[in-house]
Formats: structure tokens, sequence, C-alpha cells
């Protein structure tokens, strides 16, 4: 528990959860102490059975026992946090107030009270021991030892297990001992605290690469509507009693991994295994310098790239052990994310060198990054001949058509027919891949590219002659200049008159991305080169069913 508590203060993150969004009564402690009015209906009922067992308050049960005076000490000098501020008001009072509790009271010498208060000496040491410690060991629920199991929540949100007459494995010194606010236990042993996926990553070494990033984003979000009021000062709103709570992009967008009440499966790589993928995402994510976010955008999609597919949700599998859908899949495209036996040898789940077992879920931790960036953030790009991402075009008329042909990429390829016999026609087609959703955009990385071109034969013709044209990249560069690469050298290629070919043009490496950009679109540019002694030997008329570009295998 030390280590744990020290590792979140040594990083600063001691205070997520301090305020959540809730619904009904379940509200945290320190909103309890100022909203006495409250939830009425759940003090009635809960404070009358307490008040039938004894005199005493909780806190009165505690300071007469000999074997939890660390425990007293610890209550007495932890103070309650509300909205990320130390209040005066110590966890003594809380327990000799009206409010009713559980409290799992640990016995002298399970825990290292000396370590813990002096924690508490600081605010961050103070929050962190209030949700580690002492909310790890009370219940708003009022929970008897009666031999039944039950399940029930602590007031860190924790839920917990209540069986064989046993918290979360650990056994009873003493049971039931009823005050006017509540039911104490004392306990062998303090109990166990069992962290999220989310603070797994953030605090155990060998995540701390990934975990530094996750929790970058956390943020305090101001929330006016139910923060209260009092007025107007200096033509600004005053309010006495501010509602903030914690958010953090990242979890929103890769799944909700800090949450209690639900279960995951989470595939990622340890330190090594995790730099090693983050440095090729990276590389993928590449913004121009002109760009004023390039580098935290890099920095996020980066992220995103690796965890996007990582993470799983049990409550959306239909049969694990046959395949599992990550939280990223789309139904849709039914060709990513989705894995099948993946707790076999070679599977996801199966590979991993260590199973992390989380209040909810599992972590499985790979040596390397159980993907394939072709599946997951680099995935295939397809520009539709009859695409309206046709930036430009010269010397050319242009006309959609369909074929009955299972071969042509959705049944449609363009006509680009010149505009008299001898003119040497230009389409510049922008690189994004529209018929997806979201729209797919183009990475840093390398891509093969290719052209597919339809011989005449698709419309019914007889003309045997290829088609001649060259190609040319149109980029960003590093520093977000318009630069240009020619295809095979500048020479023309020609294209197979008899079968559909998918010419490959190139292999190229994008110095930079456009990924979730409406600015200047990568784009390439094909080019009719025919000279007038080369009519009877090519032929104009050029049937473009897609551009196509891959991740490099090179």
């Amino acid at each position: 528990m030390k280590k744990f508590i020290q590792k979140y203060i040594s990083k600063g993150r001691v205070s997520f959860y301090i305020v959540r969004k809730l619904t009904s009564c379940a509200v945290p402690l320190s909103a309890l102490l100022f909203t006495l009015s409250s939830c009425s209906d759940w003090d009635n009922h809960y404070e009358n059975e307490a008040q039938n067992g004894a005199d005493l308050t909780l806190w009165d049960a505690i300071k007469q026992r000999s074997d939890l005076s660390d425990f007293a000490q610890v209550l007495e000098n932890t103070m309650v946090f509300r909205q990320h501020k130390k209040t005066s008001v110590s966890y003594a009072d809380v327990l000799k107030g009206g409010r009713s509790f559980t409290i799992f009271a640990p016995v002298n010498g399970t825990f290292n009270k000396d370590s813990i208060l002096s924690l508490v000496t600081t605010a961050k040491g103070d929050s962190a021991v209030e949700r580690f410690f002492i909310k790890n060991h009370l219940s708003q629920n009022l929970v008897s030892a009666d031999g039944t199991d039950k399940k029930f929540r602590l007031l860190n949100f924790k839920n917990v297990t209540f069986t064989d007459n046993k918290v979360n494995d650990v056994s009873f010194k003493e049971w039931n001992i009823h005050s006017k606010n509540g039911i104490m236990h004392v306990m062998n042993s303090q109990l166990p605290y069992r962290k999220t996926i989310y603070e797994a990553l953030i605090s155990l070494p060998q995540f701390k690469s990934n975990g530094e990033i996750l929790a970058s984003y956390n943020e305090d979000v101001f929330d006016e509507d139910a923060s209260v009021s009092s007025g107007i000062e200096d033509g600004k709103k005053v309010y006495v009693d501010s509602v903030v709570y914690e958010t953090n992009k990242l979890i929103n967008a890769i799944g909700y991994i800090d949450e209690e009440d639900s279960t995951f499966h989470v595939s990622i790589p340890t330190e090594e295994g995790w730099n090693k993928a983050f440095k090729d995402a990276m590389d993928c994510y590449t913004f121009p310098k002109s760009n004023p976010k390039a580098d935290s955008l890099q920095r996020y999609y980066a992220y995103r790239a690796l965890m996007d597919d990582a993470v799983f949700s049990q409550t959306t599998q239909v049969s694990m052990n046959d395949s599992v859908r990550s939280l990223n899949y789309d139904r849709r495209y039914p060709q990513y994310s989705v894995y099948y036996k993946p707790f076999n040898n070679d599977g996801i789940f199966g590979k991993a060198k260590e199973r992390i077992s989380c209040s909810n879920g599992t972590i499985y931790a790979t040596d390397e990054w159980a993907f394939d960036p072709a599946m997951t953030y680099q995935k295939k790009i397809v520009v539709e001949g009859e695409s309206n991402l046709v930036g430009e075009y010269n010397a050319c008329t242009m006309t959609e058509m369909q074929v009955l042909n299972d071969s042509v990429s959705k049944g449609r390829y363009t006509h680009i027919k010149p505009s008299n016999g001898n003119s040497n026609w230009s389409v510049t087609y922008g690189i994004k891949d529209i018929n997806t959703y979201p729209q797919r955009d183009l990475t840093s990385g390398k891509y093969d590219i290719k052209v597919v071109v339809l011989p005449k034969s698709i419309a019914g013709g007889e003309n045997k002659r290829p088609c001649r044209f060259t190609a040319t990249i149109n980029y960003i560069d590093e520093d977000g200049n318009l630069q240009h690469y020619k295809c095979n050298d500048g020479s023309p290629i020609n294209s197979d008159p008899y079968s559909i070919d998918a010419i490959k043009i190139a292999t190229f490496k994008f110095p930079t991305c456009n990924y979730g950009q409406n600015g200047a679109i990568t784009s390439i540019t094909l080019t009719c080169s025919i000279r007038p002694n080369e009519n009877s030997k090519y032929d104009r008329n050029f049937y473009l069913d897609a551009i196509v570009l891959e991740r490099s295998k090179e």
C-alpha cells in the first residue's frame, strides 16, 4: 500500500476520482458532509437500522479498542478532500456524525502506520491516503456477516465480494459490532486495494512510458450547472460550491478502463516492447513543422494507434474463446478489429507473459505489441476512380461507368476520355479513402502504391492497345512545403491491354501525414504520355478502377 501510494505522489497522480458525476444517492463522502438534507430516504432506512444496535458511534467503538489504536490515529489525521481541496474535517469527525457506514477496521501491526502518518502531512499524500486506505475500508452499505455471500461498494467505488465470511479474502477477527451510525467489523489485515486497469497502467513500472502518456491527459472540468453561485462580483460569477470533475480524452477514446462497473481485457506490451511500437507509430504520425500542434498531435495519434484495438469489453463478446472484437470494431468493416482464438499460444491474450488481475478486468502483458499496423492504424487506402476527390483535370472528360464484374471495385470505374484525338490529358486525385467511416487518412509511413487500370474490353471494345501514362506524387514535406515525386523516374508506364492490371507505380515513404487535418491533401497526378507518332501503338482512353495504397512490407 505504501509503495502504491508513493508512486501516485511521485508522479503527481493522486487526485483522480476525487469528484465524479454520479446519480441517485451514490455521492462522494466529501459531498455527503455538505449535503446533509439530501437522500433522506436513504438516511431514514439505514440510520434507524443502525441505531437499534448500540448507543455508541462508530468512532466511540474504535476508540475503546486498544487493538485499533493505529487505525484510530490515521482516521484522526486524515482530512476529507472536497473539490481537490483539503478540508478541516477528519475521518474521525465523519465517524462521529449522523451518516451510517460499515467499517472494516484493520488491527494494529497489519499496516505501516508511521508511513501513512508521514504521507498525510502533505496535501497530495493526504489525498492518496484517503483514496487508497481510508475509503478502502468504508462503505455506505450496511453489511452484516450472516453467512451469506454479498457484493457491495466501498467509498472509493471499489466493488467488494463478501463470501465465506471473508472480505476480499481477508478474514475477520470480530464481526457485527453495531453502533448507532453503522456496523464495524474488525479485520485480521487491511483490505487489499485492487487497482483498475487505468491505475495499473499509470503505477506499475513495466508500463511506465504508457502510463505517463495516459495520465498526462487528465484534466479538470468545471461543471457550472452543478455548482452553486453566490452572485456577481466585478462582473464575474462567484461560486461558493464549485463542482469540478476529472476527465481524460484518451480514456474517453479507447474505452473507460477506469470504470469499476465494467470488465475489460487489455493487451499491452511492457516497457521495451511498448517503446519500440510507439516509436514506429510516431513515425507514422509526423505532421509538418508548420502545424503549431505538430508534436501534440503526433503524440496523441501515436498513442491512439497502439491502444484503439487493444481494449476489449467482456460484455460485447459472444464467445471469447472463439474470437474477440475490440472496442474499435465497426460492423461495416468486419475484416478489422476481430481476433480469433485469442487464448491460443499465438493469440493476442495467449502470448502474454503475464496476466495482471485488476478490479475491472485483466491486463495481458506481452513482450511485443500484439497487432499488425496494416490491420490497425495503417490500413489500406482505396481511392475510387469515380470518387469526388478529383482536384483538377485537363484535356479530357470523365464519365462514371457501371459494370457487372466482381473484380471491379464496387462495380464502378471512370472512363477518362481525351478531349480530342491527340490530347494528353492529366487527372489529379486526392489521397483519402472517403468510402470508410471515419474517412481514412494518409499516415507518414511507407506505402506500396498501385493504379488499377481496366482493359477496354470492360466496356465491350476491341482495342488491344495499352494505355501509356506517367504518375507524380504530390506531397507535403516536413517543413510544410509542397513537393513532387516522379514515379518510375518520370518514364511512361504501360498497362496490360488484356486484363485488369494493378500496376505498382512506387514504394514511397510520405514524410508527413494528413491525419485528421482539413488542409492540403496529398495527391497523385496521372498524365497520359503518348507522342503523336505513337497513336497507332497506344490508346489515350483510360479506364481507371482505383488507386490503392497499402502499407509496404519493405
